[in-house]
């Protein structure tokens, strides 16, 4: 018996992922965080497509919007565009979020513990990871060893494992896989911004195109 906690933003990958683990798992349990994002919307979308799946969803509150230095966090630093952020170089963006899926993986394997079950997923892609650095396969692979030394199913011989089911693939492929199982990709939410509809321009809203238009597929979000 295969269980699974998703770690379920809203968006496209992690969507993906929950319907992977839908295919895959005899239990699974959508575990989405309200870390003070301004794109908070993306919360109405998770709620929406745990419920689409009917699997068990937990909302756990944790306001990161006190710690700044992010602009997906703090409203006085604006979302830069795309094509801003190209123009800014190769560093990592003001959009990172400070240790964002540091603190989720230690959360989600926490709660996998607790209720007995095998496996955390999370939608990190080291090809189009926006330059996050806790989307790299090298973090993932360190994060995996630290929880095998940190749980204590893991000393008792059930170690919580951390899959990556689209760390390799291009937007595109996830978009196809998305479609292929029949994930709900109309209820999914990219852009930074929030607001009523994606603005189009920021470095998500762009990614998310793109991925659609390279994949052949109309998004039907939009």
């Amino acid at each position: 018996m295969i269980r699974t906690v998703v770690i379920l933003s809203g968006g496209l990958d992690s969507t993906v992922c929950l319907a992977e683990a839908v295919a895959s798992s005899d239990a699974v349990i959508a575990l989405s965080i309200d870390y003070g994002q301004r794109h908070a919307v993306e919360l109405q979308r998770a709620r929406a497509i745990a419920a689409h799946y009917g699997v068990e969803h937990i909302e756990q509150r944790l306001d990161l919007s006190a710690w700044g230095g992010s602009a997906l966090t703090d409203t006085s630093i604006d979302v830069p565009t795309a094509a801003d952020a190209a123009a800014g170089g190769a560093g990592i963006p003001i959009t990172y979020v400070p240790g964002r899926n540091l603190v989720f993986l230690s959360l989600a394997v926490a709660l996998a513990e607790a209720r007995g079950y095998d496996n955390v997923s999370i939608g990190v892609n080291a090809l189009d990871y926006s330059g996050y650095p806790d989307c790299r396969p090298e973090f993932i692979a360190s994060f995996r060893a630290t929880a095998a030394l940190a749980l204590r199913t893991a000393i008792e011989g059930n170690p919580v494992d951390v899959v990556t089911p689209l760390i390799d693939m291009s937007k595109a492929q996830i978009v196809r896989r998305g479609v292929e199982l029949g994930a709900p990709l109309a209820l999914t939410w990219s852009c930074y911004r929030g607001g009523d509809a994606p603005c189009g321009d920021c470095d998500s809203c762009v990614l998310r195109a793109k991925g659609f238009s390279d994949a052949g597929v109309v998004d039907p979000a939009l």
